[in-house]
């Protein structure tokens, strides 16, 4: 692990200001700490030689002062450190869900990522507050104090100096070849914590399907050994930061004992006077004191450095451009009269051997219906992603009204397009508050109008809230068609020019796929329509069925030419 991680810089603005702090206070606790020394040696052999307590009563008011003023100087670096860790965990935090939300499921292609970023949210990012309030200021303290001991023990005592500069890298020595232990065993223990989360997630998430082919214990039993393995690794973290300590104690102590021996013979044979005995006596522990507690502050802030480090790698994972502002001299992009031109499309998956398309060719004019037929894997998602902006051709180029569609600002493209996908999500919320997902300013008029044109407005009626029913999490409480229904709803009223359906119908049974079927030929009318399916026999409807195999298109079969349909079924807002 680096000392300091420069991505923390950079991500996190919070981090620059208090660096600053703390490298002010860390100099002023070090000044603290050289004129403590000097006084309370000169206190000390006065004292020896028979000073009066009036002599020393200015310099044991300095004393009392400068032990105040580095009280307060540690202190206050503790505060602004914790301070400041709260805000880059909350900048963090807030980053790291912006960049999951821009990611969208193209994030589904990290492993775990679900439970990956559930625990580096909450327990992860906890683990910096060890990062910020201890380690970093006992770094900048490291950094300065040895050097600021060294030169003055020298001006004092050139001999002790010298000992102490041969001695003091020893201790940086042992940190580090402790510190690459200490880092294979902390990345082993998160990614443990990770796979845990993760594991953990998807458990809570399929226990009905777990229960019912009698699989919950067999699962409760992987938990329970990947636990143990994380308590294994945890402990293993810990006897090393034990030993660790051990080792930086004795090695400072022993460096320490050399220095006291020399300065102690050297004093009895009177080649050196008391106070300078005391004045190196005194700084000799402060030289070694930073060094030490760095190594047993590095031990507390690996969690949280790990966690950092796997934060920024998901942060640096590219997500789809949002798209430039359009110059003000062209107009802007209208999927009601723009056409959609792909050339030569192709889409790789990070550590993905086979491309999802390959060299796909595709103009979609306004009121086209497009039926995407192909096997499961073919590429049919990879294109309504791409449609979607969820993913980014890695090569080849997609137009919208002459220009390029990575140009066009998220927003505006996305408002131009309703999708009802296979598995549609629902909130926890109410009834109301799914169907105005894409619509949050739309009346309750509104949102009845698109759930009846949806064909969800009997049933939701019959709800015993209506409207304000709670569907709980994932809408589990209503049935795959009824969900669908909801979907379709949020289609009607987002009221877009562009319909992108993936199989909507592909898991209902078969009263619940025509009812659905008969709302989508209502939403259909006087839209560009893309839909998804499996089979050929399944492209009902006019327009054209193209086929996609390994990736690639073939060539389109004409069934009807599309008909100008009429203007859009427009819901009120």
């Amino acid at each position: 692990m680096k000392p300091l991680d420069p991505r923390l810089l950079r991500y996190c603005a919070a981090a620059r200001g208090y660096l600053a702090v703390t490298v002010g206070l860390g100099l002023a606790v070090t000044a603290l700490i050289l004129v403590q020394a000097s006084l309370l040696a000169r206190i000390l052999a006065g004292a020896a030689t028979g000073t009066g307590i009036a002599v020393l009563a200015g310099s044991l008011g300095a004393l009392l002062a400068v032990l105040l003023a580095r009280a307060a100087a540690s202190y206050g670096g503790e505060t602004a450190a914790l301070r400041a860790a709260a805000a880059v965990k909350s900048q963090l935090r807030r980053r790291l869900t912006d960049h999951v939300l821009r990611l969208g499921p193209a994030a589904r292609h990290r492993p775990q990522m679900s439970g990956e970023v559930t625990t580096l949210a909450t327990r992860g990012l906890d683990g910096l507050d060890a990062y910020f309030a201890r380690y970093l200021p006992q770094l900048v303290l490291a950094c300065l104090v040895p050097f600021a001991v060294l030169v003055r023990v020298g001006v004092a005592d050139w001999i002790s100096g010298l000992v102490i500069g041969l001695t003091l890298p020893v201790i940086p020595v042992f940190a580090v070849l402790v510190g690459l232990h200490t880092r294979a065993t902390t990345q082993r223990q998160w990614r443990l914590l990770a796979r845990l989360g993760g594991h953990f997630l998807d458990v809570v998430e399929g226990l009905p399907t777990l229960k019912l082919f009698g699989r919950g214990k067999p699962q409760a039993e992987v938990i329970g050994k990947v636990t143990q393995e994380y308590r294994a690794a945890t402990m293993s973290s810990l006897r090393v930061a034990f030993l660790s300590g051990f080792v930086l104690e004795l090695a400072a102590a022993l460096a320490t004992a050399l220095v006291a021996v020399e300065v102690g013979l050297r004093l009895l044979a009177g080649h050196m006077s008391y106070q300078t005995a005391l004045l190196v006596l005194l700084l000799t522990p402060e030289a070694y004191l930073p060094l030490r507690a760095v190594g047993a502050q590095f031990h507390a802030s690996t969690e949280g450095a790990a966690a950092a480090r796997d934060v920024f790698g998901i942060l640096d994972t590219p997500a789809p451009a949002a798209g430039e502002p359009h110059p003000g001299s062209r107009r802007p992009v209208d999927l009601r009269t723009d056409t959609i031109r792909l050339s030569g499309v192709t889409l790789t998956y990070p550590e993905r051997h086979r491309d999802a398309l390959s060299a796909v060719s595709l103009s979609i004019r306004p009121g086209d219906h497009i039926t995407l037929a192909g096997p499961s894997g073919a590429g049919k998602s990879s294109l309504l992603a791409l449609l979607l902006r969820f993913a980014q051709p890695t090569s080849g180029r997609i137009e919208v009204g002459g220009a390029d569609l990575a140009s066009v600002p998220l927003e505006d493209w996305r408002r131009q397009i309703a999708w009802v996908p296979q598995h549609p999500y629902l909130f926890a919320a109410s009834v109301a508050d799914n169907i105005a997902l894409g619509q949050p300013s739309a009346s309750l008029t509104a949102i009845r109008k698109a759930a009846r044109a949806a064909g969800a407005g009997e049933f939701i009626d019959d709800l015993p809230q209506g409207y304000a029913t709670m569907v709980g999490d994932r809408g589990l409480r209503l049935s795959s068609g009824q969900r669908q229904q909801i979907a379709l709803a949020r289609a009607f009223l987002r009221d877009a020019p562009l319909l992108l359906l993936d199989e909507p119908t592909a898991h209902l049974d078969a009263v619940s796929a025509a009812r659905l079927e008969a709302a989508l030929g209502t939403l259909r009318a006087g839209r560009t329509v893309i839909q998804v399916s499996h089979s050929l026999s399944a492209g009902r409807g006019p327009g054209r069925v193209l086929t996609l195999d390994q990736g690639k298109l073939t060539q389109p079969v004409a069934l009807m030419p599309a008909r100008p349909a009429p203007a859009l079924l427009a819901v009120p807002s």
